[in-house]
């Protein structure tokens, strides 16, 4: 059974102990800072934590224990058959079937399943107790650990973060703490009753072979369970409505009968449509209360970057645009919402990458070029570029070798072919020579056994990105906790990415047609007015701007930098950097992985993460 009072506010976690005495201590400091606990059979403490009432279900069934934490409708019930099921094993299959974003955590005999979602959204990570004989703790959040065990920075692997774009598999996923990783989002943890730990593969990609239409209706009917299951019995919940994508989630929310608040924020470029789309959709599904934010009153990119504290497990981009993403959360939180449904996703799901083409080639020539002409005529990419990249045949070692070497060179200009493994990251020009080498001596230690996500670039570059950028949707997520909202994302939901992955490449991606996949299967559930829009907002006009307009607060963020008492960056480059007219964006955006860096340094010293006493804790220590 559960125990103390519920958390709806401040930072969320949760802790899984194995069913050992050698944790006792670390588990003592835990509960100290918990507000909730659920026990093993033996009685001692096996899932620990701070976390919403309604998102957890618990059961048990005889000595099998299942909890299910996240954004769900699994009843107790549900919970109790999955925990019948004879193992953790075949719990985490049973638990398989249930649409939404959650962790599945799942024991008997003192052997404990812990699952999180394939792009890591729900992530999770691990780490040794020191002393304690081999045994280790899961968290969903990697701060946890790092304060349970003693944790020190890793300054190399904290330099990965400075990397833009910051998309290189398997580094760019990995921890900041020595000694705590993160467990790919296709692999389980499996600790026995000694805490000993090992994983096991428990997802991989689709088969791609679904027509179009048959994969626009799986993923209507994908998108709908997982709306459903997260505004069910709600009286109220907010949305975004900007894009195609979230259009899609509002249309879909609104049509289940649920009240839906949905806004949609302005931007100063007279070509943005956003607005007018918008209102268009608002007009046709009639049961939608909207509000237009005007341009004027979201808050520019770098506003007040100098004066952050979000309470987030690792450095993020988000940091430059905090108070603007984070402005109509604030708006939906007061309007009384407890749930705010995203977009987020949607551009990674639908858009696809045409390095799919790179694959097609060699079984289908003739389609691929044609593919290739079409993209390359769309895009304006150089056609000599693009036939070496088709022909480029080199194993992924190879090519991360190639990304070590070139570092420093000048970002690609945006107009370079993507028909590679990926878009090779750059470090900024601001990067120490000891920056460089750790990152490169990193990368190296890749090269020999790193595998791709798919054996294709295409597949490879999709996978890639969703588990590189969900981890925006678990920051948002991380900075609405203190308001008491939930942040859904749902085109991260495992059962979703499945449904759209599967679907052939050469139809889901094309030259052609914009996001096809979503369109058709928003047929009757967005309205034809925009369902075939072929549109996307920019924000370049609020970067350059808020650059200007709030310069002195970025660059007061480097007086006593961090990152500079690390070694990892010359301030004085990075000054004479901020100073200067930046086009949005490269220039600019090269700065948005150094300012999450320093930010999330700045707020780690002021506070010691979500590990703290509670205010009804009598007696533990703070870790």
């Amino acid at each position: 059974m559960v125990t103390g009072p519920s958390s709806t506010s401040g930072a969320c976690w949760f802790l899984v102990l194995p069913d050992t005495d050698a944790v006792a201590a670390v588990a003592a400091r835990a509960r100290s800072c918990g507000t909730q606990e659920i026990p093993h059979a033996s009685g001692r403490p096996w899932l620990v934590g701070r976390w919403p009432g309604h998102a957890l279900t618990a059961a048990a069934c005889g000595p099998a224990r299942l909890a299910v934490l996240g954004q769900h409708s699994v009843t107790e019930e549900e919970a109790a058959r999955a925990a019948c099921a004879g193992s953790p094993e075949a719990a985490d299959a049973y638990a398989r079937r249930w649409p939404g974003s959650h962790h599945v955590i799942a024991g008997l005999n003192g052997r404990t399943l812990v699952r999180g979602t394939v792009t890591g959204v729900r992530s999770v990570f691990v780490a040794q107790v020191p002393g304690a004989g081999g045994a280790h703790l899961v968290s969903d959040r990697a701060d946890v650990l790092a304060g349970l065990t003693g944790a020190d920075l890793d300054e190399g692997r904290l330099a990965v973060h400075l990397l833009s774009p910051g998309i290189l598999h398997p580094l760019t996923t990995w921890t900041v703490w020595r000694g705590v990783d993160v467990v790919p989002g296709d692999r389980r943890v499996l600790l026995d009753r000694e805490g000993r730990l090992r994983t096991s593969r428990c997802w991989s990609p689709p088969t791609a072979e679904l027509p179009l239409a048959e994969g626009a209706r799986l993923v209507r009917e994908r998108l709908a369970d997982a709306v459903a299951v997260r505004i069910t019995g709600r009286d109220l919940v907010s949305a975004d409505l900007g894009g195609v994508d979230s259009t899609a989630v509002v249309a879909t929310a609104a049509r289940t009968g649920a009240k839906t608040v949905a806004y949609t924020a302005a931007v100063h470029d007279v070509l943005g449509d956003d607005v007018a789309h918008a209102r268009r959709t608002v007009e046709a599904l009639d049961t939608v209360e909207h509000h237009v934010v005007p341009a004027t009153a979201v808050p520019l990119t770098f506003d007040r970057v100098d004066a952050l504290d979000d309470d987030l497990d690792t450095p993020s981009l988000y940091a430059v645009n905090r108070h603007r993403r984070m402005h109509i959360i604030e708006r939906a939180a007061e309007r009384g919402s407890p749930l705010h449904l995203s977009g987020m996703g949607g551009d990674e799901l639908f858009s696809g990458a045409s390095a799919h083409v790179h694959g097609l080639l060699p079984r289908h020539p003739r389609t691929a070029w044609r593919l290739a002409r079409g993209f390359t005529s769309r895009h304006r990419w150089s056609r000599r570029t693009a036939a070496a990249q088709l022909l480029d045949r080199r194993p992924y070692g190879s090519w991360l070798a190639r990304v070590a070497h070139d570092l420093t060179l000048p970002q690609p200009p945006m107009s370079v072919p993507l028909f590679t493994w990926g878009t090779p990251p750059r470090l900024p020009p601001w990067a120490t020579e000891p920056a460089v080498e750790a990152v490169r001596t990193l990368i190296h230690e890749q090269v020999q056994d790193a595998e791709p996500l798919c054996p294709g670039h295409g597949g490879h570059r999709e996978l890639a990105t969703l588990r590189t950028l969900a981890r925006f949707a678990r920051h948002v997520q991380q900075m609405s906790e203190p308001l008491g909202v939930d942040f859904a994302a749902p085109y991260y939901d495992d059962l979703l990415v499945e449904a759209a992955l599967a679907v052939r490449p050469g139809e889901r991606v094309t030259p052609w047609r914009y996001k096809p996949l979503i369109g058709e299967a928003m047929r009757d559930v967005v309205p034809e007015a925009v369902r075939h829009r072929t549109t996307k907002a920019h924000a370049a006009l609020e970067e350059e701007t808020g650059l200007r307009r709030h310069r002195s607060a970025l660059l007061a963020l480097w007086e006593g930098s961090r990152l500079r008492e690390l070694g990892l960056v010359d301030v004085a480059a990075l000054r004479d950097w901020c100073v200067r007219p930046l086009a949005a964006d490269l220039e600019s955006a090269l700065l948005h992985p150094t300012v999450g860096c320093e930010v999330w340094l700045r707020t780690r010293e002021r506070s010691r993460g979500p590990l703290r006493p509670t205010e009804t804790d009598t007696g533990g220590t703070p870790a």
